[in-house]
């Protein structure tokens, strides 16, 4: 008999164009994972917001997925930072959706804290238990961030909340399961350690020479590539001011690939303008391409055009474009911090470096391109490791095993409405989110 699941995204639709702010891993992840957990016999409705007035409300994606869009708030795009206050109307509507429609599902898995959130009153309106997935977070953002995270304070509580809750937490990472117990107090025994993944039918090894002539690039030129979204924490700045001290190496040249258009906006994009001006500052703007949003069947030439792939983010929950780049045989130098230390192994498949420090970046980019030898087993032990430990179908087996253990024992017990009332009382910063529980 399938199992049936509920997947929620609150966010982060597998539907939208990726490369915008909101745009980026977890939309890949949800499509991925139920892609191949479909292949494994669930059925699968992903809910997510209704972000344009224009969106059916069900919308039949795949063999075995539908997609769902939950009117929670305007009919329009929201930052994400924005949305906490619309998870009550989002549950209240999921939760209409699952009756009306007769619906049973086996599982919930939640992605992100506001998922999470939804997830946690479900249970307890349902029983349904849930895993969650959290992508991210808010105490680790907020190390980093500081006073420039946008999202609102009662995400801590919320998240401190469905740790204890959730029948299971996935840790996309060994740092994420230490996050996860270091800072929340969770119980190692609830946490399962799930990476993301690449799709193997997406990106593949392609003759470097080929790739370059179909993007039209010159064959002689050493290649860096940064790919993703443009936002300050990817750390684009630092690739930029690496390649200020590598101005002696003839024809290099950086490739940023990634935006919410697929024209940059220089005039009101402020992270483009911002990394426009360090590049003139630097005297590598002439070397810096900045190609806008591609479409995701063309990635692939773009990883394979590449000598090498460079992500320096300052915080990385995980990190997919490592991956997508180890699966087109090029070596990641990546910043040693979250996923990408655990994706990345140091002098193996790329290089790990500190973050915000170009030096060090530019350091390793020329002990790379130094070495044909070393360079060649880079490239090769890259594919391996990631087509041996990486793929979507290793991580959908993952979630299937963590499933059926859960599913076929009885869900944990659910503290009780008045312990949770009571934790909320407790904490008076979590104003106007007491009608969940």
């Amino acid at each position: 008999m399938k199992k049936k699941l509920a997947f929620i995204s609150e966010h982060a639709s597998p539907l939208a164009v990726l490369g915008g702010v909101d745009s980026g891993g977890q939309n890949v992840y949800v499509a991925e994972i139920c892609k191949q957990l479909a292949r494994l016999g669930y059925t699968i409705d992903i809910f997510t917001r209704k972000d344009s007035a224009d969106l059916l409300e069900t919308v039949l994606w795949l063999p075995g997925i539908r997609v769902v869009h939950i009117v929670a708030g305007p009919e329009e795009e929201v930052a994400k930072e924005k949305l906490l206050g619309f998870m009550g109307e989002f549950t209240t509507n999921m939760i209409h959706f699952i009756q009306s429609n007769d619906l049973q599902y086996d599982l919930v898995h939640a992605n992100f804290f506001m998922s999470g959130l939804v997830a946690f009153n479900i249970k307890g309106e349902l029983k349904i238990p849930y895993v969650i997935t959290f992508h991210a977070l808010g105490k680790i953002r907020m190390l980093h961030q500081k006073e420039k995270d946008a999202f609102p304070v009662e995400r801590i509580d919320i998240e401190q909340m469905i740790v204890h809750d959730a029948d299971q937490v996935i840790a996309e990472c060994p740092q994420d399961q230490q996050d996860l117990v270091e800072h929340y107090g969770a119980d190692p025994s609830r946490i399962t350690i799930i990476p993301c993944g690449f799709s193997a039918r997406e990106f593949q090894f392609l003759d470097k020479q080929k790739a370059r002539k179909i993007l039209n690039l010159d064959q002689d030129d050493i290649i860096l590539l940064q790919l993703g979204r443009i936002v300050p924490r990817k750390g684009v700045d630092n690739v930029i001011r690496a390649l200020g001290k590598l101005k002696h190496i003839p024809k290099i040249r950086l490739l940023v690939v990634g935006g919410a258009d697929e024209i940059p906006d220089f005039d009101n994009d402020a992270e483009f303008k911002r990394l426009k001006k360090i590049a003139r500052e630097e005297l590598v703007l002439d070397s810096v391409t900045f190609t806008g949003r591609k479409n995701r069947d063309e990635l692939k030439y773009y990883y394979c055009a590449a000598d090498f792939f460079i992500s320096t983010p300052w915080y990385e929950p995980f990190g997919i474009t490592p991956l997508e780049a180890m699966a087109c045989g090029t070596p990641v130098i990546g910043a040693n911090v979250g996923g990408i230390k655990y994706s990345v192994k140091h002098n193996h498949t790329g290089f790990l470096v500190p973050p915000h420090d170009p030096t060090a970046l530019a350091e390793a980019i020329e002990k790379g391109l130094s070495d044909p030898v070393l360079y060649q087993n880079l490239c090769k032990k890259a594919l391996k490791r990631v087509n041996d430990m990486f793929t979507w179908e290793c991580v959908a087996k993952k979630a299937d095993e963590l499933y059926q253990a859960l599913t076929y024992k009885p869900a944990a017990k659910r503290k009780s409405a008045y312990l949770m009332k009571s934790y909320f009382q407790r904490n008076t910063q979590i104003k106007g989110l007491r009608h969940f529980v």
